[in-house]
C-alpha cells in the first residue's frame, strides 16, 4: 500500500512540473508573439505596402481590424470597375508618410477608419 501512495505522489509531483513547465512556455511563447504581432511599426509597413498593391481589396482594413470598411472598400471597387481602389493607394501612401507613434495613436488606438 505504501508503495502506491508513493507511486501516487511520485506521478502527482511529475505532472505539476511537466504542468509548471508549460505554462512557463506558453507565456514565453505569448510574451514573443505579442511583441511581434503588436508591433505599430510592423502594421504601419504591412498595411501601407498592401494598401498601394492591393489597395481596391481593402486588405489593409482588415489587418487594422476594420472588417466593415474592408467589406465597403471591396464592394466600392467591383462597383466602380477598381476606380474604388485610388481610396487604398491614397490610404497606403498616408499610412508609410506617417511616424510610427502617429500611425500607431490614429489607426490602432484611436481607430480612425478612413484617411
Amino acid at each position: 500500500m505504501n508503495e502506491d501512495k508513493n507511486f501516487g505522489d511520485q506521478a502527482r509531483e511529475t505532472a505539476n512540473n511537466f504542468s509548471d513547465g508549460a505554462k512557463n512556455s506558453a507565456n514565453d511563447f505569448k510574451e514573443s508573439w505579442n511583441q511581434t504581432t503588436n508591433h505599430g511599426e510592423n502594421k504601419k509597413l504591412l498595411c501601407g505596402i498592401l494598401g498601394i498593391l492591393f489597395g481596391y481589396l481593402g486588405i489593409h482594413k482588415f489587418i487594422l481590424g476594420y472588417t466593415k470598411e474592408g467589406i465597403i472598400q471591396i464592394i466600392v471597387s467591383i462597383v466602380t470597375c477598381g476606380i474604388g481602389g485610388i481610396i487604398g493607394f491614397i490610404e497606403g501612401i498616408i499610412y508609410l508618410t506617417k511616424s510610427d507613434e502617429e500611425f500607431y495613436q490614429t489607426y490602432q488606438v484611436g481607430r480612425k477608419p478612413w484617411f
